[in-house]
C-alpha cells in the first residue's frame, strides 16, 4: 500500500513552468561507442544555458514541440534498436498549454543504439529538431555528422530546386511588433476545472454503472455480508468502506499504464481526433460494445479470473480478502462496466489536454460513483429497503447505453470523414443518423420495439415513459438543428461544422462568413480593403474549434466584427488533402533538414511553427494588412473575453494607420 501510494503522489505532482529568447543557448556534441561487430551506440548531448531549457521527445505534442531525432538512411544503411533514451527530466504544468510538459535543464543526453546492415558504413547522419525556451519558445534544428571509423566527416549538402526555395521562402513572414504574441495569455480555463469535468463525466458513468444488472444486485447482498458477518457494526462499516476504497483503487490504478504507454509515444493516443484509422478503430470497437449492450452476445472476461480472485479473498482474509473481493466485483461486472469504459476512454480523447491524466481522472470519478453506495448503505444500512427491486429495467438501462454508444461511435466515423475529406457523412447525413438513432431509442423506451434478450411485454413505469419523452424532445431538438432552426449549442463540437453540407453553401467557413483557406489569397484581400486579418489555425476533427465556432463567434457582437471589420483567414492543420503538384516542395532549415510538403495540412502546419513557435489548435492571431501583430495570441475563451480582445485588435489597427504602435500594447 505504501508503495501504490507514494506512486499515487508521484503522478500527482504537478507545478508550473514554460519559457524561451537568446542566440545560442544550447551547445551540441557527440559521442559514439562500438558495442559489437555491427552494433553501435550514438550519444547526443546538449549543454543548455542557465534559464533555459530543451523538450524531451515524448513531452506532450499539445504544448511545446517535442525534440524530433531523423536518422538518415536508417532501413538502409543500419536499422534502428529501440527507441533513444533520454537522462533525466523534469516534468512542469503549462499554465499556456494546459498540460504536462518534459523537459531538460543544464543538461540533456540522449542515446540511441544502431545495427549496421551496410559492413562499409563509415558515416551516419542525423537531424535534430528541438524547441529551447526561457521566456517563450524558439524552434531550432541541428545536424549530427558522425563518423563510425574516426575519419575526417565528408559534408554532403542536401540540394533543393528553385522552385522549392522559393516557396520555402514564402512560408516565413516578416513579423512586426511580434513581442507582442508574447503578451501573458489568461484567456484559458485551468487545467483543474477540465480535470473535474472529466472526473464528474466518470462519477456520471459509474452512477449509470450502478444501475446495470451487473452490478445493482451486489449491492444490498454485499452490504449485507460485512454488516452480518462482523460481531461489532463499527467493524462492519470499515470493512464495507475498505472494499469501497478498494474499489476506487483497483479503477484508478487500471489508467496507470495509459501513463507509461503515453510517455513512450505521446502522439498515440493524442493524435486519435486527427489520425483516421484510429478513429475507424474506435468506430468498430464502439458499434461492438453497442451490440452487446442489445443483448445479441456479452462481453466477459475469463471466469477462472473472477474463481481464482473469490477464493483469494475467501482464503487470505482480512483487508487483502476484501481487496480481492473488489477485485472479483470489477471482473464479473465487466460485461457491464466494461462498454462504459470504452465510452469513457472516447471522451477524453476528444477533450482537451492530456489523454492520460485526463483518463486517470475519468477512471477516478467512475470508481468513487461505483464504491459510494457500498460505503453509504453500510453506514445507513436502513436505507436498503429503499433501494428498488432488480428487474427488467437494469436491462433498459443496458440497451439505453448501446444507443448512445451507437451515437459516439459515429463521432468518430465522422471524424475520419473530415480529416479525409471523404465528403460521405456531411452535417445533415450525421445528423440524419443521429436522428434515426434517437427515433429508435424513443420508439424502444415507449415498448414499440424490443430485443432478443428481453422477456414478454410488460407494463410501461412512469420513468421510462419519461425517458422516452426527453429523447422525443432531444429529437426534435435534433430534427430542428437539421433544418437550420436552432444552431444545436448542447452538442457544439460533435456534429461536422454546418459549412459541411449536403446543400450547396455559399460560402464553406464557419457560420456562412466570408473567409479564405489560402494566406496569400486573405492577405491580398486584407491589402485591398485595408482591413485587419483574423489568423485562425483550426482544424476539421478539432472539437475545441467548433465549440469556439459555434458558442463563441455566434455572439451577435462578434459575429458582425468578424463578418464587418476582419478579414478571416482559417487555416486547416489536418487536412490531409494532397497538395497540387505545382505546389508541393521540400522546406530546407537553417540547419540543412528538409521536410517534405506534400499536404495542406502539412504546409499550414509549417508556416504556424515557422512563424509563431506554435502547434496546438485553436489559435488565433490578428494581423494587418501590412503583417504587424496587433494583439497577443489567443486560444480557448469566453465571448466577453474573445470579444474584448477582437476589440482590442481594432484599435491597435487604427493606431498602426496612424503611425503610433510603437510594439508594446497601451
Amino acid at each position: 500500500m505504501r508503495l501504490v501510494l507514494a506512486f499515487i503522489i508521484l503522478l500527482s505532482y504537478i507545478s508550473p513552468g514554460l519559457g524561451q529568447n537568446e542566440d545560442n543557448p544550447v551547445i551540441w556534441s557527440h559521442e559514439v561507442n562500438k558495442l559489437a561487430e555491427d552494433d553501435y551506440e550514438l550519444i547526443f548531448k546538449a549543454k543548455i544555458a542557465d534559464g533555459w531549457h530543451i523538450f524531451s521527445q515524448f513531452t506532450d505534442e499539445n504544448g511545446s514541440l517535442p525534440s524530433e531525432f531523423t536518422f538518415l538512411k536508417s532501413g538502409e544503411d543500419y536499422e534502428l534498436i529501440g527507441t533513444a533514451t533520454e537522462s533525466e527530466t523534469v516534468t512542469e504544468y503549462s499554465d499556456i498549454f494546459e498540460v504536462d510538459e518534459t523537459f531538460f535543464i543544464n543538461n540533456a543526453v540522449f542515446t540511441q543504439r544502431i545495427k549496421l546492415l551496410n559492413a562499409e558504413l563509415s558515416q551516419i547522419d542525423v537531424e535534430l529538431f528541438y524547441q529551447v525556451c526561457k521566456e517563450v519558445c524558439i524552434p531550432k534544428e541541428h545536424t549530427f555528422r558522425i563518423s563510425l571509423t574516426g575519419e575526417r566527416i565528408v559534408i554532403e549538402e542536401k540540394t533543393i530546386d528553385e522552385r522549392s526555395l522559393a516557396l520555402g521562402s514564402a512560408l516565413k513572414l516578416d513579423l512586426k511588433n511580434k513581442e507582442l504574441l508574447e503578451k501573458a495569455d489568461d484567456t484559458r480555463p485551468n487545467k483543474g476545472s477540465g480535470l473535474w469535468m472529466i472526473f464528474g463525466l466518470g462519477f456520471l458513468g459509474g452512477l449509470i454503472a450502478l444501475l446495470t444488472p451487473c452490478v445493482f444486485p451486489m449491492i444490498p447482498l454485499t452490504v449485507s455480508y460485512f454488516t452480518k458477518h462482523t460481531k461489532k457494526k463499527t467493524s462492519g462499516v470499515f470493512q464495507a468502506s475498505l472494499y469501497g476504497f478498494y474499489i476506487v483503487l483497483i479503477y484508478f490504478l487500471l489508467s496507470l499504464p495509459f501513463h507509461l504507454f503515453d510517455s513512450v509515444d505521446p502522439q498515440i493516443l493524442n493524435t486519435i481526433a486527427t489520425n483516421i484509422w484510429l478513429n475507424i478503430v474506435f468506430f468498430l470497437v464502439f458499434v461492438f460494445f453497442a451490440f452487446s449492450f442489445f443483448g445479441y452476445y456479452e462481453l466477459t472476461l475469463p471466469s477462472s479470473w473472477s474463481t481464482k480472485m473469490d477464493s483469494f479473498s475467501s482464503k487470505v482474509g482480512g483487508g487483502l480478502g476484501i481487496f480481492f473481493m473488489a477485485l472479483t466485483l470489477a471482473i464479473v461486472s465487466f460485461s457491464c462496466t466494461g462498454p462504459i469504459l470504452g465510452g469513457l476512454l472516447g471522451s477524453t480523447t476528444l477533450a482537451e489536454g492530456d489523454v492520460a491524466n485526463n483518463l486517470s481522472a475519468g477512471m477516478l470519478g467512475f470508481g468513487v460513483a461505483l464504491a459510494l453506495p457500498f460505503a453509504l448503505f453500510a453506514l445507513f444500512p436502513a436505507w436498503l429497503t429503499s433501494l428498488p427491486k432488480s428487474g427488467g429495467w437494469m436491462d433498459t438501462v443496458k440497451v439505453f447505453l448501446g444507443f448512445l454508444e451507437l451515437a459516439l461511435a459515429f463521432k468518430f466515423l465522422s471524424n475520419a470523414d473530415l480529416v479525409g475529406n471523404w465528403g460521405i457523412f456531411k452535417r445533415e447525413i450525421f445528423l440524419g443518423i443521429w436522428i434515426l438513432l434517437f427515433v429508435l431509442l424513443a420508439l424502444y423506451l415507449f415498448g414499440v420495439i424490443r430485443f432478443p434478450h428481453e422477456g414478454p411485454g410488460q407494463k410501461l413505469s412512469k420513468t421510462r415513459k419519461g425517458a422516452g419523452i426527453l429523447t422525443a424532445a432531444f429529437t426534435l431538438y435534433l430534427i430542428l438543428g437539421a433544418f437550420n432552426v436552432t444552431n444545436l449549442k448542447l452538442l457544439s463540437g460533435f456534429p461536422p461544422p454546418d459549412f459541411y453540407s449536403v446543400m450547396e453553401k455559399e460560402s464553406d467557413c464557419p457560420l456562412g462568413l466570408n473567409c479564405f483557406k489560402d494566406f496569400e489569397e486573405g492577405l491580398a484581400y486584407a491589402k485591398k480593403e485595408n482591413k485587419p486579418i483574423l489568423l485562425d489555425f483550426t482544424g476539421w476533427a478539432c472539437v475545441n474549434c467548433r465549440k469556439m465556432e459555434e458558442n463563441v463567434w455566434s455572439e451577435p457582437d462578434i459575429y458582425q466584427m468578424l463578418n464587418e471589420d476582419y478579414v478571416l483567414i482559417s487555416l486547416y492543420i489536418d487536412d490531409r488533402k494532397s497538395l497540387p503538384e505545382n505546389e508541393k516542395f521540400n522546406y530546407k532549415f537553417d540547419s540543412g533538414r528538409v521536410k517534405d510538403i506534400e499536404s495542406v495540412g502539412e504546409k499550414w502546419g509549417t508556416f504556424q511553427t515557422l512563424n509563431f513557435g506554435a502547434a496546438s489548435q485553436p489559435y488565433y492571431v490578428l494581423l494587418s494588412p501590412n503583417l504587424e501583430v496587433l494583439n497577443s495570441s489567443i486560444q480557448n475563451a469566453d465571448s466577453e473575453t474573445y470579444e474584448s480582445w477582437l476589440k482590442e485588435g481594432l484599435k491597435n489597427f487604427d493606431r498602426v494607420k496612424k503611425g503610433v504602435l510603437s510594439g508594446t500594447l497601451p
